[in-house]
C-alpha cells in the first residue's frame, strides 16, 4: 500500500466520521490502518471532553477511562500493522541500518496529523473567530500540511528501502503496563483489597 493511499484514506475518514458514525468496515492491512485511525479519532474527541471543567469529576473520570482504552487499542494496532508489514516485506535482520520509527508508528503519526489538519482547517473558517485568530491558524495549517507531506514521503521511502533490502525495522512492542492488573502495582493492590 502506498503512503498516499494511506493519507488520502485518513483524510477521507476524518471528514466522513465528523458527519456519520465512526465505523471500520475494512479488513486486512486496510482494516488495521482504519482501526488505528478510528482509535485516534475517538481518542482526540475524548481528550477534548476530558478538558472541560463544567462536566464534573465523574465525566472527566469516564473520559480518562475511555482515553486509556482507545490508547491501548491504538498501540495494539500499531504493533499489528508492523507485524503485518514484517510478514509481507520480510525486512533484513542484519547488514543494513534499522529505522528507529516503524511504519506503523509513522502511519499512527499521519493519522494524528490528519485530525490536526481537519480541526485546524475548522479554526481557519470559524465565523466567530477574530481575523488574527484565523490568520494564526492558517499559518499553523500550512505547517501541518507540510509536516504531513514530509512524513508521508518518509513512509514511502522507508517502505521502498525495506522492500529493496537497504533499510530495516522491527516490531517494537509497547508492552503497555498501565491497563494490566498483573503489571500495574496500583491495579494489583486494588484487586487484592
Amino acid at each position: 500500500m502506498e503512503a498516499r493511499t494511506i493519507t488520502e484514506l485518513q483524510q477521507r475518514l476524518t471528514t466522513e466520521w465528523h458527519e456519520q458514525p465512526v465505523e471500520n468496515t475494512a479488513d486486512g492491512f486496510l482494516g488495521l490502518i482504519t482501526g488505528n485511525h478510528q482509535q485516534n479519532f475517538l481518542l482526540w474527541h475524548e481528550e477534548d471532553k476530558a478538558r472541560r471543567d463544567d462536566l464534573g469529576s465523574q465525566a472527566v473520570h469516564r473520559a480518562k477511562r475511555a482515553i486509556d482504552g482507545y490508547n491501548q487499542k491504538r498501540n495494539d494496532l500499531i504493533e499489528k500493522m508492523d507485524q503485518h508489514l514484517v510478514a509481507e516485506l520480510q525486512p533484513r535482520e542484519d547488514g543494513v541500518p534499522f529505522n528507529s520509527e516503524t511504519p506503523g508508528m509513522i502511519i499512527d503519526r499521519l493519522s494524528i496529523l490528519a485530525l490536526k489538519e481537519f480541526h485546524m482547517a475548522e479554526e481557519v473558517t470559524r465565523d466567530d473567530a477574530t481575523a488574527d485568530h484565523r490568520t494564526r491558524c492558517e499559518t499553523k495549517l500550512m505547517t501541518i500540511r507540510r509536516q504531513r507531506a514530509d512524513l508521508a514521503n518518509a513512509l514511502a521511502e522507508l517502505l521502498t528501502d525495506v522492500a529493496a533490502g537497504r533499510r530495516s525495522f522491527r516490531v517494537y512492542f509497547q508492552f503497555k503496563m498501565y491497563n494490566d492488573v498483573e503489571l500495574n502495582p496500583e491495579l494489583r493492590r486494588n484487586k487484592a483489597a
